[in-house]
Formats: C-alpha cells, sequence, structure tokens
C-alpha cells in the first residue's frame, strides 16, 4: 500500500474515478506515471480554461519567479496585483462598458461567494437570499446555504438559515412568474437581500438558463433594490464563448463571482466584483491570509492580455461548441428510447442520460479509452465535457469517437 493509500482521506472524490497517478501534463492532456495518455476534458472543473502549463503564461509565471518578484502580500499593493487590475479594466471591463470594484475574497469561489452574500446583506439591510433548484456555489456553510441540492446542503451538518429556493429556468419556468415567485417566497419582495443565480448550471446539470429568464430576473431585482449576484466561477473567463456567461443575455449584474480559470494557469485565485456604490466594506472587515496570492496575479493578467485583446478566442470556443454539441445530437440521435440528449453552450457541454448508473458507465468506457469525463446533475445523470478552450479540433473529434464508442459499449453490454 502506498503513501497515499495509506493517507489521504475517504473524502476523495476524482482519484476514485479516475485511478491513475499522473505526473506530467500539456495543453489537453494529463499523462500518467506508466506512460499512457489521457485527453482531458474536464480541465480541472473548469480550472483550465486555457490548457494544462500554457507556454505563454508559463513564460510569465517564470520570469516572474526569476526575477524575486513578491509571492505573498496580503492585500498590499504590489506590481503583480496592479498589473492585474489594469488588465481587468483594460481588456476586460472597459471593452464592455462594465464598472465594478474588485473585493480579493480569497483562493477559492466558495470566498468568492460568501463575500457576495455577506456584502449583499450588508449592503441592503436585508437577511434573506433566494437560490435556484439544482445549484452549486460552494462548500463553505454560507454557500452551502444556496446550493439547491438538498443532499449537499445537509453535509453542513447544521442548519442553514435565511435562504429560499426558487425553480430555475432552462424551460421548466415561466419567465413571467419570476416575480411572483420572489413575492411568495420566505423573503418576499422587501426582505429579500439578493438573488445568486448561474447563466447554466455546471454542477447541476448543463441545465441552460433562457436569456429572456434572466432579463425577467435582473429587471425584478432591480425594481425591488434586491441584488443580483452572478456566479460565474466556473462558466466565466470564456467557458461559454464571451468572458462573462451572462454577456449574451445583455444584463449587468451588481455582484460577479470569479474563480476557476480567473488565474489562468490552475493557481489559487477568487473575485468578487461590486458595482462602485455597494463597495461599503470597512478596513479589514472582510479578510483572508491567502486573498492575495501574486503567481495568481501574473498568469490572470497575462491570460487577459494574450486571449482578450481582440475576439479571437471567443469566436474560437463558440465554433468549436457548436461542432461538439452537433455531435453530441448525432450520438444521442443513433440510440433512441435510450433517454440521451444534448445540453449545453460554448465548451460547457453535456449528455444526459436516463440515469446516474448509465452516465458512470459512459464516463467509466471513456477512461478506459483514454478520456476523462465527469458526470453531473442530479444523481450524476449527465455526461459533462469541459475541454479546454484551446483544445484541438482533432482532439475535440477523437474525444467525440471515444464518446460515441463510449455510449455504444455503456448501453450495449447493459441491455
Amino acid at each position: 500500500m502506498t503513501s497515499t493509500e495509506r493517507l489521504d482521506s475517504e473524502v476523495r472524490s476524482y482519484s476514485r474515478r479516475w485511478p491513475v497517478v499522473f505526473d506530467r501534463a500539456v495543453g489537453s492532456r494529463l499523462h500518467g506515471v506508466d506512460g499512457r495518455s489521457y485527453l482531458d476534458f474536464f480541465a480541472g472543473a473548469g480550472t483550465l480554461n486555457y490548457g494544462h502549463n500554457n507556454p505563454v503564461l508559463k513564460r510569465a509565471l517564470l520570469d516572474y519567479v526569476e526575477s524575486d518578484g513578491i509571492t505573498h502580500a496580503l492585500d498590499m499593493w504590489t506590481v503583480a496585483r496592479e498589473g492585474l487590475l489594469e488588465a481587468l479594466e483594460e481588456r476586460i471591463f472597459a471593452p464592455r462598458g462594465l464598472v465594478y470594484k474588485v473585493v480579493f475574497p480569497g483562493p477559492a469561489g466558495a470566498n468568492a461567494v460568501e463575500a457576495a452574500l455577506k456584502l449583499a446583506r450588508k449592503a441592503t439591510g436585508r437577511k434573506w437570499v433566494a437560490h435556484f433548484g439544482d445549484a452549486f456555489h460552494g462548500m463553505t456553510l454560507g454557500a452551502l446555504s444556496v446550493n439547491g441540492n438538498p443532499a449537499i446542503r445537509r453535509s453542513a451538518g447544521t442548519s442553514l438559515l435565511d435562504r429560499f429556493q426558487l425553480p430555475y429556468d432552462d424551460d421548466r419556468a415561466d419567465v413571467a412568474d419570476v416575480e411572483a415567485l420572489l413575492a411568495a417566497g420566505e423573503g418576499g419582495l422587501t426582505g429579500t437581500a439578493a438573488v445568486i443565480v448561474e447563466t447554466m448550471q455546471g454542477e447541476g446539470g448543463i441545465n441552460v438558463a433562457r436569456f429572456a429568464w434572466l432579463r425577467k430576473l435582473a429587471a425584478v431585482c432591480r425594481s425591488h433594490g434586491i441584488l443580483l449576484i452572478i456566479d460565474d466561477i466556473q462558466m466565466g473567463c470564456g467557458r461559454v464563448g464571451s468572458f462573462f456567461s451572462f454577456e449574451d443575455a445583455g444584463i449587468e449584474p451588481d455582484i460577479v463571482c470569479l474563480s476557476k480559470s480567473i488565474s489562468g494557469y490552475g493557481l489559487p485565485m477568487a473575485l468578487t466584483l461590486v458595482r462602485p456604490e455597494l463597495d461599503v466594506w470597512r478596513s479589514a472587515e472582510h479578510n483572508g491570509t491567502f486573498r492575495g496570492f501574486s503567481l495568481a496575479f501574473v498568469t490572470a493578467a497575462e491570460a487577459m492580455r494574450h486571449y482578450w485583446s481582440d475576439d479571437e478566442l471567443e469566436r474560437s470556443a463558440r465554433d468549436k461548441g457548436k461542432h461538439v454539441l452537433g455531435g453530441i445530437r448525432q450520438i444521442a440521435a443513433s440510440y433512441p428510447g435510450e433517454g440521451l440528449a444534448a445540453r449545453g453552450r460554448g465548451l460547457a457541454l453535456g449528455l444526459a442520460t436516463a440515469d446516474g448508473t448509465t452516465a458512470d458507465r459512459i464516463s467509466a468506457a471513456a477512461f478506459k479509452r483514454g478520456l476523462l469525463l465527469e458526470t453531473c446533475g442530479p444523481g450524476g445523470g449527465v455526461v459533462k465535457l469541459l475541454p479546454p478552450l484551446t483544445v484541438s479540433h482533432g482532439d475535440l473529434d477523437l474525444a467525440l469517437d471515444i464518446l460515441d464508442a463510449s455510449v455504444k459499449s455503456a448501453l450495449v453490454t447493459h441491455v
């Protein structure tokens, strides 16, 4: 038995799905110690939008380290911090006409959500927060409180208060119901501080909200002084094509949560973006030792400068996404009566199956063929594809071939 097997906690999950010791990664591929190569359509759960060890970002990181750049400075002003904020303003905010103050809440997406919920209640003086069924926002207590999966919420081991749940859109709710549903919730229209929503639910099953519904939700929130929080932790940074997933809907959230691919290189980093008038924090009212990680600042800034100075990456992600979605639809159509369906937009895609057992069989069959695919959604019934945005067309076609063979294997061998 290895030290990993002896000491690693039973709470682990992905190492159970993919029992391989990985030691090297480049682009869209992971390599095991046994020399086998795996096509990675998991990408760190959406953390590696620019691929493993992206050469442009690696060069910037190595140059910074070799120059003895500051690695840790809490929230002190540094060249790395200034570079990040300049890149955000020049490459992301200004071209989109957005104005946000930037909160550095801690190293992970859950930290961004915690800061958003805390600030929303502080700024409005209200306590209730509305969230949606099948939502996922993190595993800390505040973030758990607004998760839409009851089993995940129960993992808190205690009561999670001052929140109420609404039905998510993705063709299951009428846009006209949004105001009435909020009014009927525990917070009502005058006691609700914020609504937190993903424009597309990743962990929830690749559920895509309609733009009309998002616009209606934003309008209702604005008319009643309710803050709209967009959780763009997994779907931001180009995952759907545009840098922010809400751009195509034509809305401007009050608060935006970013993490995962914001560092560009898989380094821990999170940001909470807030409208300037909501920046009512007192000094050190929200802090943490690792709320500012300079190495992540460097790679994040370089990613914005390199990939978001034009629309090339955005157009590529959209085109690749359409290609893969078409391939998934063909696979689903090849097995009528099996309950298969394609979902998603951009390069956040899914194959919905009849149940979690079927999805697990497909994922396991894909792993045997050298493709990493996660499952998601209620009961794990959706096979999720999150390739790096920089993935080659050849690797996309290879993944579709493996997925097709894996679906056939999973269905035919269990008839």
